[in-house]
């Protein structure tokens, strides 16, 4: 019986099939190609981020490594679910227009989706002007994967949150350490480790999270120098 779901997808494909063969080769490009440009997207963050403190580096490091957790976790969710992919689930569909991929490498969730809503947030929150650019982005990966045939519009939505999601925890998460790394790489004598982490500022210091701070002589005699005043 057919569900709502595959109504979609076939009005999609063939909304796909009525639009000119440019376009039609420019959807085919983009689920790749937008891998590429997240890639690069990736690159520039972190070299911005290395004038920033630790922290801004941390984020923008933290980014790809969030995505590549939620690419995992999408491929995980695959093998446990096994849903065959609608190229050659739906009755009357019209073909896809790229090659269905081979039975057992199935559909849901969507792993160009997941990556590009990992990247999308990740991005984001490394570089938060640039969200103007990644969301549209992620949205248009995932709905080529549709248009050109090979995914469900389910397997896509859920792959845009299920990455979006797992960013955002990643990199909240694991923010805070990995910002104490990146500290300690600026101080390395290591030449390429330091130049990894840049020359931007240190982190500053948390009087609550170093109390031997309070026992120095300077913080001893600023706390006396503001009682006189």
């Amino acid at each position: 019986m057919d569900t709502m779901d595959d109504d979609l997808y076939r009005d999609i494909t063939g909304f796909a099939h009525d639009t000119p063969s440019w376009f039609q080769h420019l959807a085919e490009v983009w689920t790749e190609l937008g891998l590429l440009l997240f890639g690069v997207l990736f690159i520039i963050a972190w070299w911005r981020a290395r004038r920033g403190d630790p922290r801004a580096l941390a984020v923008a490091v933290l980014a790809p490594l969030a995505t590549a957790v939620a690419y995992v976790c999408s491929e995980l969710l695959k093998s446990v679910i096994d849903e065959e992919r609608p190229c050659r689930a739906v009755s009357g569909a019209l073909k896809p227009l790229v090659e269905c991929p081979a039975y057992g490498d199935w559909s849901f969730p969507s792993n160009h989706s997941t990556i590009a809503g990992a990247a999308a947030i990740g991005l984001a929150l490394a570089w938060p002007r640039i969200a103007a650019l990644t969301v549209p982005m992620a949205v248009l990966m995932a709905f080529s994967r549709v248009f050109v045939g090979v995914h469900y519009p389910h397997d896509v939505a859920v792959g845009l949150v299920l990455g979006a999601v797992l960013a955002f925890v990643v990199v909240r998460i694991t923010t805070r350490p990995v910002a104490r790394v990146g500290q300690a790489m600026r101080g390395s004598s290591t030449g390429i480790v330091k130049w990894f982490a840049g020359p931007g500022p240190a982190l500053a210091p948390s009087p609550a999270a170093d109390p031997a701070a309070y026992d120095s002589p300077t913080m001893t005699f600023r706390r006396h120098d503001s009682h006189r005043h």
